[in-house]
């Protein structure tokens, strides 16, 4: 063999031994899909920032947030084993894991790994539409939220407590947050429900647009009623003044806590390491989304979740000294 071919004979021998090791890298490779919600919604960016954060922080792990429906939408992801993490509102959550509503072809095996933020139900018209308080909604023409979200499900919860029918009162559309705002500013809807952080970045879209006037509607009333009848899952709370350009007084509203999910798959490792890294590298989501000061160990104690916490989860928190 002459030396050139020799040499050829080695570099392709080096190049398929690199490429084999480049094949066990890659092999060992996490890809974790996260749930989230619309991109108008604050499930999306603080999805993008957990998923950030733990592709930085955990070796091996490629985490990559999704566009969705929202809640019941990601809950059906970690029921298919689509996705290994996702954002979810506690109320869905629990009818997920009991398969009830709209999990009624069958129960969610899940598991919670953090206690994340309040979410904040909001009722939003403008000035000009008529509508002063929840039983001027009738014969509105108003969102109740995407079909795959949890928005809609504390919607019809809301309203139903409200003492209102969803299907006979309403002229009711199915839209997400900022396809909602759309229509207000449109003129095509009067209302829409939605549930999320504040602010949220479409009504304060909304709240900015010139000639329309953000409002508003008070229902922190509901909060009893829908407990009554659902478990206790719902406080009354506020968006506080201010939050939205032009809200200038303080809005009574009902809330509920969202939470990080994932299925019965997690090793106990990988969730150990997953909540400890979303704890201790908190500045770097906040700096995406301030309701990530939320993602606190104070938060992180089963009344706010009436989903179990993984085993994982909750070796992190012992050696924090606090109680699942």
């Amino acid at each position: 063999m002459t030396r050139a071919r020799k040499t050829a004979a080695i570099l392709a021998v080096t190049l398929t031994a690199g490429l084999a090791l480049a094949g066990m890298v890659h092999a060992q490779q996490k890809t974790m899909s996260i749930g989230t919600g619309g991109t108008g919604g604050v499930y999306y960016p603080l999805g993008g920032a957990v998923a950030n954060v733990l592709s930085k922080n955990l070796p091996n792990v490629q985490a990559t947030a999704e566009v969705t429906g929202g809640s019941v939408d990601n809950l059906k992801l970690i029921a298919s084993g689509q996705s290994e993490m996702a954002f979810t509102m506690a109320d869905a959550a629990l009818d997920a894991l009991q398969g009830q509503d709209k999990f009624k072809s069958g129960k969610v095996p899940l598991q919670a790994l953090l206690v994340v933020y309040p979410n904040r139900m909001h009722v939003v018209t403008v000035e000009g539409n008529g509508i002063e308080k929840m039983s001027d909604l009738k014969g509105k023409r108003v969102s109740t939220g995407s079909p795959g979200s949890a928005t809609e499900v504390m919607a019809f919860r809301v309203i139903e407590a409200a003492g209102l029918d969803k299907d006979k009162d309403l002229k009711r559309e199915r839209l997400g947050v900022a396809e909602s705002v759309n229509a207000v500013k449109d003129r095509k809807i009067d209302a829409f429900f939605w549930v999320g952080g504040i602010p949220t970045a479409a009504v304060t879209d909304l709240a900015a647009t010139p000639g329309m006037k953000l409002k508003l509607i008070d229902h922190s009333d509901t909060a009893e009623k829908m407990n009554a009848k659902y478990g206790k899952l719902y406080t009354a709370g506020k968006i506080k003044a201010g939050s939205y350009p032009g809200l200038d007084k303080d809005n009574a509203i009902t809330e509920v806590w969202n939470l990080i999910v994932t299925g019965n798959k997690m090793s106990n490792d990988d969730a150990y390491a997953i909540v400890k890294t979303l704890v201790e590298k908190k500045a770097d989501i906040v700096a995406v989304h301030k309701e990530a000061l939320s993602f606190s160990l104070d938060n992180q104690v089963q009344e706010r979740s009436p989903i179990p916490f993984h085993p994982g989860a909750l070796k992190y928190f012992k050696e924090k000294g606090i109680g699942g």
